[in-house]
């Protein structure tokens, strides 16, 4: 009877290790989103910058664009003058987005991307002009990650300077 025990015993043991490594694998760190009951309170839901210990938050979001901005719709004519700057923010994904403009959207004509070449032809349709400026359709003509006061100065001068004077749309 008693060495019966023992491998019960033994197996509540073996179960409780294995139940601790396969919860470090789940749920790695000190702190368990999965453990930690205070999480589920409606507080912790309400404001996500709140500290535990109640102290005032670090980071407070400021969103400078109103419902309205972050809902509107934009119409894009590939047809027309209408260009698309993409604006690539180190880190943030940009450089998978940007391949992703140039090769996996679905367009009337859409970029033509050659093998061991870095940058693509993204023209509008019937035209010899590009509709993106981007890394991945123009390469580097505003430097290497150009940001927004860059870009706002150097695009209008790089797209204009590839049309006739007579041809370039009114920005």
């Amino acid at each position: 009877m008693e060495d019966r025990s023992h491998k019960v015993l033994l197996a509540l043991v073996m179960l409780f290790l294995f139940a601790v490594i396969v919860l470090q694998y789940v749920c790695p760190g000190t702190e368990c989103q999965l453990l930690r009951l205070r999480a589920l309170s409606p507080a912790a839901v309400s404001d996500p910058y709140r500290a535990e210990d109640e102290t005032p938050a670090r980071f407070v979001p400021r969103f400078n664009f109103s419902a309205g901005d972050l809902l509107r719709r934009v119409d894009f004519n590939i047809k027309g003058d209408d260009l698309i700057v993409f604006l690539h923010i180190q880190k943030t994904g940009g450089t998978t987005f940007g391949r992703h403009l140039v090769r996996n959207i679905q367009l009337e004509q859409p970029c033509e991307c050659r093998a061991g070449q870095k940058k693509c032809t993204c023209h509008r349709p019937g035209k010899r002009e590009t509709w993106l400026f981007s890394r991945f359709s123009t390469g580097w003509s505003c430097g290497l990650h150009a940001d927004w006061t860059e870009l706002t100065n150097c695009v209008p001068s790089v797209v204009d300077s590839k049309k006739e004077v007579r041809l370039r749309p009114s920005r």
